[in-house]
């Protein structure tokens, strides 16, 4: 557990800094946030629209056929009546008419004739406030506004001007309402701004008006509810803090109903397509640049985005952004979820949850999106999955790489490279602090040494020592045996640790009759090269030790075992000359053994008990047994001690 703790305070401490990135609105993380709210819409692609709507465009058909734009107002008169007597429920123009013209009398009489008509006026946010009174244009401001004092903290977007439309024209017409669009500071425009002050009053939308008009509620229906939202008669269309919403666009360019005006004119539209619909008027035609970009067009038609507003407005239909709290429990819930889990995973199943968790987010958030119609923020959340999947696997992978070239420089003298892979693969394996652990010990000591050392030069003892010394040490390895130490001629290694093995006993007397058949064919050797043989001894124990790195801290450690059981070993070694035995174990080995060599008798051994000793400091005697190899033909035997006397140990 220790060694999570560090990688799952790194999954929370990124988790606490995403945190913050998302109270204090990070910018970078914002903008991309900002992308994916478009790709959700990209994703989508076309939808069917409400049918209450329907777009008379300006088309460059209509151009084409009837002139260059601007056209005499009659035009536009002659358009109105027409729309009237197909049954449309109300007009909206976009189409600002800020100046005389000729046929203004004639406008305005189709205007007052068709009762519906919409004017639009335009804000001018950057230029010089002239402090224009327009004494009509109180009458169309929100009639109620709850909770003003909310403008005291969050000031509304402000107006410095307005450009009106023709006085003459204004008084037949429905209402007025404003047409300005606000896009974001990337230019996409997101938003529709419901609430705009002017002069001290807050003036609804056009389309907003459109609604209202369409759903035949009077302007008392409609409520402002200041830094929150719009009542819209029984409807409540949520805003943020400066009164604007979310624009839920139901496709690119051509998702609602398109109609030429030149269509119209020439009489090729069914009445169907304009009795009791909402009918916006307004330039599509690329000339007229009257070209927004949005989130699911990189030109669309600024009457599409009136439409989407319109048609939203009419079914309540807009999304909602949720608050800045919620997205802070997302990011926290995932956040801690995540580092809890990964720590525990390879790098690259922690890559494929990694892509999991951030795409259940995403679908989640799709979700959400267009079935509930909340948008709920993923960039956080997202990028902090992603940044605590890089960073805790490369703090795992820089500590583990340290931890395997510990491993490695500590155990590649003590046992083979397979063990040493198996150990960097599961470090738990190994507690380099020392344990206590049961293993069985083996100790090897050539017989004669001091002598064969006096007869023969140093070189000559060298050289035949390395090559006894290196080809135990290759069957020790053979047998997946850990080397200890070697003590001059001496040779200790045990089995059980540091990779667990429960039949350490049996692997120990296997290499230690490994280790005499090859010293018997090295004397063959030696021998045969005129050189004096070698001759050795080997006793084997079994028994808890403590197991670990001992010795001098930062100076001179080494891997090896320590306890009673060991220097038991270590004598019962020194016993081999006695009893003129090449391999003698301790009873505490063969009980390890029997169970094993009842099954298995393909062993070919005999057992053979030698004596009961006294070991020094201990009270109750040890029996030792000498161990030989049987030849082809002859089954495995257990001699059991029948011993009268006891025989004291000494130390060796």
């Amino acid at each position: 557990m220790k060694k999570l703790i560090i990688p799952i305070s790194i999954g929370l401490l990124i988790t606490a800094i995403f945190t913050t990135f998302a109270i204090i609105r990070f910018l970078p993380l914002e903008r991309l946030e900002l992308l994916v709210y478009d790709s959700r819409y990209r994703i989508r692609g076309h939808t069917t629209p409400p049918k209450e709507v329907v777009i008379i465009g300006i088309d460059d058909k209509s151009l084409e056929k009837m002139g260059r734009w601007p056209w005499d107002r009659s035009k536009i008169a002659a358009l109105i009546d027409i729309l009237k007597d197909m049954g449309a429920k109300v007009i909206m123009m976009d189409i600002i008419f800020s100046e005389p013209s000729k046929d203004d009398e004639v406008l305005a009489a189709s205007i007052k004739k068709a009762g519906n008509v919409i004017l639009p006026v335009v804000f001018d946010f950057k230029g010089e406030k002239k402090g224009i009174k327009e004494d009509i244009l109180p009458d169309y401001a929100y009639p109620m506004i709850r909770e003003s004092k909310n403008f005291d903290i969050f000031s509304p977007i402000s107006g410095r001007n307005v450009l009106m439309p023709m006085k003459n024209l204004i008084p037949g017409a429905n209402t007025l309402g404003y047409i300005n669009m606000i896009p974001d500071k990337d230019g996409v425009l997101r938003w529709e701004v419901l609430a705009i002050e002017y002069e001290g009053e807050l003036y609804p939308s056009i389309d907003l008006q459109t609604a209202r008009v369409y759903l035949g509620m009077p302007m008392e229906a409609m409520i402002l509810n200041a830094a929150k939202g719009v009542n819209l008669g029984d409807n409540f269309i949520p805003t943020d803090f400066w009164n604007r919403t979310l624009v839920h666009y139901y496709g690119p360019e051509g998702t609602f109903p398109h109609i030429s005006v030149v269509d119209l004119f020439e009489g090729k539209i069914d009445r169907s397509a304009i009795k009791d619909k909402a009918v916006l008027i307004g330039a599509t035609a690329i000339g007229i640049y009257d070209l927004r970009v949005t989130p699911t067009s990189p030109a669309m038609p600024g009457i599409e985005k009136h439409a989407s507003v319109i048609a939203a407005a009419l079914h309540n239909d807009f999304i909602i952004k949720a608050s800045n709290l919620y997205n802070v429990l997302i990011i926290i819930g995932t956040g801690i979820l995540f580092s809890l889990v990964i720590v525990r995973l390879k790098a690259i199943i922690g890559a494929l949850l990694s892509f999991v968790f951030v795409g259940a987010i995403s679908v989640t958030s799709y979700y959400l999106f267009f079935g509930k119609d909340l948008w709920i923020d993923t960039s956080y959340s997202s990028s902090n999955i992603l940044l605590i999947y890089f960073v805790i696997n490369a703090y795992k992978y820089a500590t583990e790489e340290r931890y395997a070239k510990r491993i490695r420089g500590m155990f590649s003298s003590y046992v083979t490279e397979k063990v040493v892979n198996e150990l960097i693969k599961n470090p738990n394996l190994a507690k380099l602090g020392g344990e206590r652990r049961e293993i069985t010990v083996l100790f090897s000591d050539v017989r004669g040494f001091t002598t064969f050392s006096e007869k023969h030069s140093p070189e000559q003892v060298v050289h035949i020592l390395n090559e006894y010394l290196g080809e135990m040490t290759d069957i020790i390895f053979q047998w997946e045996g850990t080397l200890d130490k070697f003590v001059g001629d001496e040779i200790v290694a045990f089995w059980g640790a540091p990779l667990p093995q429960e039949d350490h006993a049996e692997r120990a007397i296997k290499c230690a009759l490994h280790m005499v058949r090859r010293l018997e064919e090295l004397q063959e050797k030696w021998k045969a090269a005129g050189r004096e043989a070698l001759y050795a001894g080997f006793g084997l124990n079994t028994g808890e030790v403590i197991v670990g790195n001992i010795g001098a801290e930062g100076k001179k450690m080494d891997y090896t075992v320590i306890g009673d059981s060991v220097n038991l070993g270590a004598r019962v070694e020194g016993l081999t000359r006695k009893y003129d035995a090449d391999i003698i174990i301790t009873e505490f080995t063969l009980e390890k053994l029997r169970s094993i060599m009842e099954k298995d008798q393909s062993w070919k051994i005999r057992i053979k008990g030698l004596d009961a000793v006294a070991v020094k400091g201990k009270l109750k005697p040890v029996y030792i047994y000498g161990v030989e190899a049987l030849g082809e033909g002859e089954e495995s035997e257990i001699i059991e001690c029948e011993v009268k006397d006891v025989v004291t140990m000494t130390e060796k």
